[in-house]
């Protein structure tokens, strides 16, 4: 593993490391040193989805708390699901 890879854990597999913390705090350090970008990217594409369904709003402080709890399902629980009735584009 090169100072460039990451065994992220996410995809259990080698990837690409994160150039810079992509979120403030003790949970974004834990990101930078645990996911790899394509983790990252794979998070940025569940969280649009999460802000469309659920119509959130990112200035909202009840939508962030809820965002960066399923960051952290999303990353290191048991995983992010989306909501109930959401049916994926085909």
């Amino acid at each position: 593993m090169s100072d460039d890879t990451i065994h992220c854990i996410k995809l259990g597999r080698e990837g690409q490391r994160l150039k810079r913390q992509p979120y403030p705090g003790e949970l974004g350090q834990r990101i930078l040193e645990n996911v790899s970008q394509e983790g990252w990217k794979m998070w940025v594409g569940h969280q649009t989805m999460l802000i469309n369904e659920y119509r959130l709003s990112p200035m909202d402080p009840k939508a962030r708390q809820f965002l960066e709890q399923e960051m952290e399902k999303f990353f290191f629980g048991p995983g992010s699901a989306p909501p109930p009735d959401y049916q994926p584009d085909e």
